[in-house]
């Protein structure tokens, strides 16, 4: 056997024999490093230490201290549950458990489980966690490992798809129960740390409709007590924060059963949906855009040459029948269309950039088991951008784009990740397009100083894209705005501009989203605020409360005076108490009290949301407050900011 060369993480190379593992990697290396080895990283794919390495690869060794140790930890997790469940419920057929960002699933089926049974399939798996079993990885042939599973057609399917030619086939053993499974694990289910089983949910072999409901059981788990209970106080915020939980409450929204992931906006819900548009289209006319309409009913050739028909019907994500022998399609997004009105006329270097902005309304056939309020639907609007640019162009427009985002996500208060997605396997076009696209992407990245994450192989199939992702109030990380380069749709289609040589050349495409869609982003900013939004997006801004009945006339006198702003008056015989909390129940940004004092003075006391007060106030000094905050966008309701 010759020798191989793999890159380490510091871009070293090392020489190993052809044939070495991931293991044999790390006792190259230094011993201490392969003593303590759970898995590895090949390219970016966590395996198990047996797997063997190949020539070119650049590996991570993954030890009990490093980001992925948590994942082969989880994946463990996930054994054990399993393990349990049989021991209660031998009857209990398997499929897939795998680990997630959060935790782990086990789909099974053949027994019947609900909330009630987590407890003792818990406790159970603390038996498991207890007798520390080893966890062992072992092959058996192909014809073995379908014998063995003669009776279970999902893990058969298995076998023959993502297994499809494997033979000998992996599994992994833990006392008594055995797994089909590429790993990786942790060494014996005594290292599986804290666990939680957390919910039972309905789900579909495949995720497809068409094929066998399942129950899919949730867990987590973590190397230390200490950091589930951290994970499930966040957790009980998130629920406390969840969008349709407060989505009820505000009346902002709801998705009724004739129009499944299709969100209908209420008044209150239309209310902050407007004000997010009129912002975004400021920002849209800064940036030189010009709006566009474009209908949702195509025939399905305008996606065809793009590469998009093939992308979206392959995954069963498009809306398309046949009618009158023709195909048509619901647009699952907007820049085919961008691409015909730029295509209409001929352009001129002296043209570019040519700009065009969208709310598009776009479909996409996403599983009804995957579908969850605002944040994965089926009808979405995004607030979408096409810049046709030069090369020489292409810095200046990613990096104005860049700076509108970081602006627009700053009067939130979100913390911001920036993410690279390079290549991946279903991209369109050369590797030399990809190369220099994905440099200009980078390049722009570095000129501003930002710091970013890549993640290989994740782009879309027409270009890289920088992902921003928004940090919520509770640390989680969601994907808003998007910036993608495009070589590839102006190729496919044919655009072109006369350049100064007057000769043809092909435009550059940059498909940005500042928020990305609006039922994302405002399912995301309702858990950010927990509802309580800045005075600017609030539906309710003010509201006014009398203390008596006889004070009624004068709230509404100020309710007038205040014409300008979303101002109500409470005006139920309540006790003044009362009607504090319930305004503050329906997280009104400022409430006024008005009783006879203030009646006589021409004035009102002012008070918010964090129960900060202040008596006195003429009306026309809180109007000239309220108009600051709101052109501002202030995100918190102060009034006592102006003064302090």
């Amino acid at each position: 056997m010759g020798d191989i060369s793999v890159t380490l993480p510091d871009g070293s190379e090392l020489s190993v024999e052809e044939g070495a593992t991931v293991e044999d990697v790390a006792f190259a290396i230094g011993p201490g490093l392969g003593r303590d080895t759970v898995a590895g990283v090949l390219d970016g794919d966590l395996v198990d230490k047996a797997t063997p390495v190949y020539d070119g690869v650049r590996i991570e060794i993954v030890t009990d201290g490093s980001d992925e140790y948590v994942d082969v930890l989880r994946h463990s997790a996930a054994h054990v549950f399993a393990q349990a469940l049989q021991r209660l419920h031998p009857e209990a057929k398997l499929t897939i458990g795998p680990w997630t960002d959060e935790g782990f699933y086990y789909d099974v089926t053949g027994v019947d489980l609900d909330q009630g049974d987590l407890r003792e399939i818990e406790s159970e798996m603390a038996a498991v966690v207890e007798e520390d079993l080893d966890i062992e990885r072992f092959e058996l042939s192909r014809e073995e490992a379908m014998e063995k599973y003669a009776d279970n057609p999902f893990k058969r399917d298995i076998l023959e798809t993502e297994a499809a030619g494997e033979d000998p086939v992996s599994f992994y053993r833990q006392g008594e129960f055995e797994d089909l499974c590429k790993g990786p694990h942790v060494e014996s289910t005594g290292d599986v740390g804290a666990f939680k089983l957390l919910d039972i949910s309905a789900a579909y072999w495949r995720g497809d409709e068409a094929n066998e409901s399942l129950t899919r059981v949730y867990g987590t788990a973590f190397a230390s007590e200490s950091e589930l209970e951290e994970f499930l106080e966040r957790r009980q915020e998130a629920k406390e924060r969840d969008h349709r939980k407060i989505g009820r409450e505000m009346d902002l929204f709801s998705i009724p059963a004739h129009s499944p992931g299709c969100p209908h906006y209420h008044p209150n819900g239309m209310t902050i949906r407007r004000e997010l548009e009129d912002y975004i289209r400021t920002q849209n006319d800064r940036l030189g855009y010009e709006e566009v309409w474009t209908p949702e009913l195509n025939k399905a050739d305008l996606w065809k040459p793009t590469g998009h028909y093939d992308n979206f019907t392959a995954e069963g994500e498009m809306f398309n029948w046949e009618q009158d022998d023709t195909e048509y399609g619901l647009k699952p997004m907007n820049c085919a269309n961008h691409a015909y009105i730029y295509g209409r006329e001929k352009r001129s270097y002296r043209d570019l950039p040519i700009r065009f902005s969208e709310f598009g309304t776009v479909y996409r056939n996403e599983q009804s088991g995957e579908l969850s309020g605002l944040l994965r639907v089926r009808g979405m609007t995004q607030d979408d951008g096409h810049a046709f640019i030069r090369k020489d162009q292409i810095q200046g427009e990613i990096v104005d784009v860049l700076d509108a985002i970081e602006d627009i996500l700053g009067h939130f208060e979100f913390d911001m990740v920036y993410v690279l997605e390079t290549q991946g396997d279903n991209a369109v076009g050369s590797d030399d397009i990809w190369e220099e696209a994905t440099g200009a992407l980078r390049d722009a990245l570095e000129s501003e100083g930002l710091e970013y994450e890549v993640h290989e192989g994740e782009a879309a199939f027409y270009g890289p894209k920088i992902g921003i992702n928004a940090v919520d109030a509770i640390g989680r990380e969601w994907t808003i705005g998007t910036v993608q380069l495009d070589f590839n749709i102006p190729e496919r289609l044919d655009l072109t501009y006369i350049g100064r040589d007057n000769e043809e050349h092909r435009p550059v495409m940059v498909h940005r989203a500042l928020l990305g869609t609006f039922e994302r982003f405002m399912g995301v900013m309702i858990e950010h605020f927990n509802g309580r939004f800045p005075l600017w997006l609030a539906p309710e801004q003010v509201r006014v409360l009398p203390i008596t009945d006889d004070n009624v006339a004068y709230a509404e006198s100020v309710a007038a005076e205040l014409g300008e702003f979303r101002v109500e008056v409470e005006d139920r015989s309540w006790t003044v108490g009362r009607k504090i909390q319930q305004a503050h129940d329906d997280r009104v940004p400022y409430m006024l009290v008005v009783g006879d004092n203030e009646e006589e003075s021409g004035t009102v006391s002012v008070r918010d949301r964090m129960e900060r007060e202040r008596q006195d106030v003429p009306v026309e000094a809180f109007r000239d407050h309220l108009e600051r905050e709101r052109d501002e966008k202030r995100v918190e309701a102060n009034f006592l900011a102006d003064e302090e």
